[in-house]
C-alpha cells in the first residue's frame, strides 16, 4: 500500500534530449511514466539510432497520443500513423517519425524490464 502522491511533468525526476526530442521522466509509487515531445523533423533512425546502436527501436511502447501525428514503420514494412486521442501498443522493431509541422506529445509506459 502507498500514500497519496503526485508529481508534475513540468518538474520531472529526469530529463533526456535525444536529438530534436525531449523525454521528461516521472517516477511515482513504483511506476515510471514519460512525456515524450518530438519536434518537427524528429525521426528515431536519425535522432536516437546513433546512440541506441540498433537498426530499429527494440523497446515496446504503450503510448497515449496527446498532440501531433506520429508515423511508425515496422521491420516487416507495416506502417501506421497515430494522432491525438489514439492509444498504441508498438512492439520492438520499429522506426518512428513526426508527421507534419507540429510537435508530437505522448505519454508513454514501457515494461518494467525496460525502465532505467
Amino acid at each position: 500500500m502507498f500514500d497519496l502522491q503526485d508529481k508534475n511533468f513540468n518538474t520531472p525526476d529526469e530529463q533526456h534530449k535525444p536529438g530534436r526530442g525531449t523525454v521528461d521522466v516521472v517516477k511515482l509509487g513504483g511506476f515510471v511514466l514519460r512525456r515524450l515531445t518530438f519536434q518537427p523533423g524528429w525521426r528515431w533512425s536519425e535522432d536516437v539510432k546513433p546512440t541506441g546502436k540498433t537498426e530499429t527501436c527494440q523497446i515496446p511502447h504503450l503510448n497515449i497520443h496527446l498532440a501531433g501525428r506520429l508515423g511508425v514503420r515496422m521491420e516487416d514494412g507495416t506502417e501506421k500513423e497515430y494522432g491525438q486521442g489514439d492509444i498504441s501498443l508498438i512492439p520492438p522493431g520499429h522506426d518512428a517519425w513526426v508527421v507534419g509541422n507540429g510537435p508530437v506529445v505522448i505519454i508513454e509506459q514501457t515494461p518494467q524490464s525496460e525502465q532505467k
